[in-house]
């Protein structure tokens, strides 16, 4: 396959993890080994699986990248061609991306994921992702209940209402920040749902938040309502998920908003066809988390379980897991079936640090690149929501990187900044 042509840039080299010091680096070294360990003692696997892991975890250091092994795999060919680069390299010889990938199947294969037998389809994950959605609970109450009142008030009418449009944004920033909620890093994790939005937005705005671009989505909806005959009629809206526990519950929020208007939204939740950096979302645990929150002593926590699984009977909302979501491809190279599909989208939001690595192609743009002139080639019009947990961004100003080099020396890595970035790119769902 020939290099990717970018249509306006040149593409610059990707993060690698031979990077000395980098976080790609710390990845390999560090958190790999540890996630590795962390899923043989939180498992009580059988010795065959437990050998495989350790030496999945001694080849991150002694090994070479090799071909997969588990027969049974529906994946194996696609794996041998993305593979065919790289067989017999170190690992850290491999672009980070890439390697983060292939480690994460790799895992499942030592797991036995897809062979016949007690553990195929187990999620080796699960115990954390079960944990961390039930901790978040409480914090799940406190909004669901502001949220049904809007409900039972009937407040929210249209996209054109400035009530509508306000919760839009508060519920754009609480997924934002549910995006912190990454098992494979942990950091804390706050709602901004308060009752003096607007200071906490201008708090958020003067301080973590980079680059927002709500008050241009909030502009571009109005537009689309008025003059898109394609809205009108059949307005989609894709969301590509990132994790599973708190942050699924955010994005669920946001759907359930964008899914009470009198339109015939469509709202179509892309997920993994199967478990990948520890806590990514899929279809499983989409069913799990609502049969978790219909349980709920909480009866708001309960009609918002309610009202999505209502949206599923009827098809409103469909979730969605193509192969390419846990593939090492970057975004420009979606297979043709997804960019078709894509395409017919009058929004897409893509969630997540891996998700805007993908966009970027994992690469070491300036920070200061316009975030539309990469990602230019999308076919569809484009919102970013990622805290930063790796040293890949772009559309930021040159005082802002400088300033937080000073004040935050690890602000590309730890979760603790986010940017919200719209490109209003034209795509078939416009035309």
């Amino acid at each position: 396959m020939p290099p990717f042509q970018h249509p306006r840039l040149a593409v610059p080299p990707p993060l690698m993890m031979s990077e000395s010091g980098s976080f790609a680096h710390l990845t390999l070294t560090q958190r790999w080994p540890a996630i590795a360990q962390r899923t043989i003692d939180e498992n009580d696997f059988p010795t065959d699986i437990v050998i495989a892991l350790e030496t999945l975890l001694q080849e991150l250091f002694e090994g070479k990248v090799r071909l997969l092994e588990d027969e049974n795999a529906p994946d194996l060919a696609e794996w041998s061609t993305y593979l065919h680069p790289y067989l017999n390299c170190s690992w850290i010889e491999v672009p980070w991306f890439f390697a983060e990938v292939y480690f994460y199947r790799r895992l499942l294969e030592a797991t036995q994921y897809f062979q016949p037998g007690a553990w195929q389809g187990f999620d080796p994950f699960h115990t954390q992702k079960h944990a961390s959605l039930t901790t978040s609970l409480e914090k799940v109450r406190a909004v669901s209940s502001q949220i049904n009142s809007l409900h039972q008030s009937q407040i929210v009418q249209s996209k054109e209402d400035v009530t509508w449009g306000t919760n839009l944004v508060v519920l754009l920033h609480n997924a934002l920040w549910g995006n912190q909620a990454d098992l494979s890093l942990k950091p804390t994790v706050d709602l901004i749902f308060e009752s003096d939005v607007e200071t906490e937005f201008k708090q958020a705005q003067k301080t973590h938040v980079l680059v927002d671009d709500t008050d241009r989505l909030l502009d571009w909806f109005g537009k689309q309502g008025k003059g898109e005959e394609r809205w009108r009629l059949h307005p989609r809206i894709d969301l590509v998920a990132d994790n599973a526990g708190f942050e699924l519950i955010c994005d669920l929020f946001l759907i359930d908003l964008l899914l009470t208007q009198p339109s015939p939204f469509t709202v179509y939740l892309h997920l993994k066809i199967h478990p990948a950096f520890v806590s990514d979302a899929t279809i499983a645990d989409v069913h799990h988390t609502l049969t978790v929150l219909s349980n709920d002593r909480d009866t708001s926590v309960q009609s918002l379980a309610e009202r999505l699984r209502s949206y599923l009977a009827i098809g409103r909302l469909q979730l969605l897991a193509d192969p390419y979501w846990v593939s090492p491809l970057e975004l420009w190279k979606l297979p043709q079936t997804l960019h078709h599909e894509l395409s017919q989208s009058n929004l897409v939001i893509l969630k997540g640090d891996a998700n805007y690595r993908r966009l970027l192609g994992d690469r070491h743009w300036s920070f200061t690149t316009r975030f539309e002139e990469i990602v230019c080639y999308f076919p569809s019009p484009l919102l970013a929501l990622r805290t930063l947990k790796s040293e890949v961004v772009a559309g930021l100003q040159s005082e802002q990187v400088g300033l937080l080099s000073q004040i935050d020396p690890s602000w590309l890595t730890n979760g603790e900044w986010g940017v919200m970035q719209f490109a209003d790119l034209p795509g078939l769902g416009l035309q």
